[in-house]
């Protein structure tokens, strides 16, 4: 099998299928496009999401914090704790364990979640730190939004732009050799989206304003994102390319990898569907966000459009993540 996430129809016949649902307080169960569950607490539910950080290496830290609760944050929940399990390579160094624990520890500080229990081993069953992040959170049952909810006729909404996270990871990890490509500024101004990629703040808003659907965005970029949305939801979408807002420097390293921004790793972006959305963008950008409208949801299960220069091109299903062409 090819490097990246498991395609959806093996993720579906082998994994999806062969679980049974046996308890009914479980609220959202796994399902393509879904990367939260719930739990039914009474008024309140348990939201909880568990994702790998294998992608990166100098930020590894940090991104375990935020992929995990913006896991969270697309239910409209508020994340509360963090399990973080940490595999560590044959040969590594306390001072790398304590770099990791410090990233850790100071980015869950910064969004004001405790890191509650995990486990940290040297394995030789890794050759660079992985580490696996559950984020635990709540929201009252009556706000719970998921993956599953958008409807035809929806907007199609994105925060921030396309390819933030990937464009960090790549400005950190291949710094020397970018620099004399596209300059040291333009480095230096990549490798800060990393301060971008939280989406707690846009998912709570979203949450209080009243939407169908959201969805954080990570492999497989926008469009992978789009097409999970819409096979949760069972509809079709239509999004045109050139509304997609995309930084100069994701532009740029995208060029010198030939990567497309719209497939790239995109953590700090979100995907939020609603019938009203110059009403959501406006509350967002009211609140320091930056917004696009992007497209619509249809009713055409089989029709997942991009249009681009008047010409169609079918959303497929995400599969390998542009990330690791670098």
């Amino acid at each position: 099998m090819e490097i990246g996430k498991v395609p959806n129809s093996v993720l579906t016949e082998l994994i999806i299928n062969k679980i049974r649902a046996n308890r009914k307080e479980i609220l959202i169960r796994p399902k393509v496009g879904e990367d939260c569950c719930a739990v039914d607490f009474g008024k309140d539910v348990c939201v909880l999401s568990s994702d790998p950080i294998t992608g990166a290496v100098s930020e590894v830290g940090r991104l375990a914090v935020h992929v995990s609760c913006n896991d969270v944050a697309s239910c409209g929940a508020e994340p509360l704790g963090l399990l973080m399990t940490i595999l560590a390579p044959e040969g590594t160094e306390e001072k790398d364990i304590e770099s990791v624990m410090t990233q850790i520890i100071d980015t869950a500080n910064s969004l004001n979640v405790d890191i509650i229990g995990g486990h940290t081993e040297i394995t030789t069953a890794v050759n660079r730190i992985v580490i696996i992040s559950t984020a635990v959170g709540k929201v009252l049952k009556d706000k719970l939004v998921t993956t599953s909810g958008a409807e035809p006729g929806d907007d199609i909404i994105v925060t921030k732009a396309a390819g933030i996270e990937g464009t960090a990871i790549i400005a950190h990890d291949r710094e020397e050799e970018l620099v004399g490509i596209i300059g040291a500024n333009a480095v230096e101004r990549a490798k800060a989206f990393i301060n971008d990629v939280s989406v707690l703040k846009e998912g709570i808003i979203a949450g209080s304003f009243g939407v169908n659907s959201m969805h954080d965005v990570t492999e497989g970029g926008i469009l992978g994102a789009v097409w999970e949305v819409t096979e949760a939801s069972g509809t079709g979408a239509v999004v045109y390319k050139t509304k997609v807002p995309v930084k100069d420097e994701t532009q740029k390293i995208c060029k010198v990898y030939g990567i497309d921004p719209l497939k790239l790793i995109s953590s700090g972006c979100m995907i939020i569907t609603c019938k009203d959305g110059p009403a959501l963008v406006k509350e967002l950008e009211d609140n320091g966000i930056e917004a696009a409208i992007i497209g619509k949801i249809t009713a055409d299960l089989d029709r997942k459009l991009v249009y681009e220069d008047n010409q169609v091109i079918d959303i497929c299903e995400p599969g390998s993540d542009e990330l690791y062409k670098v």
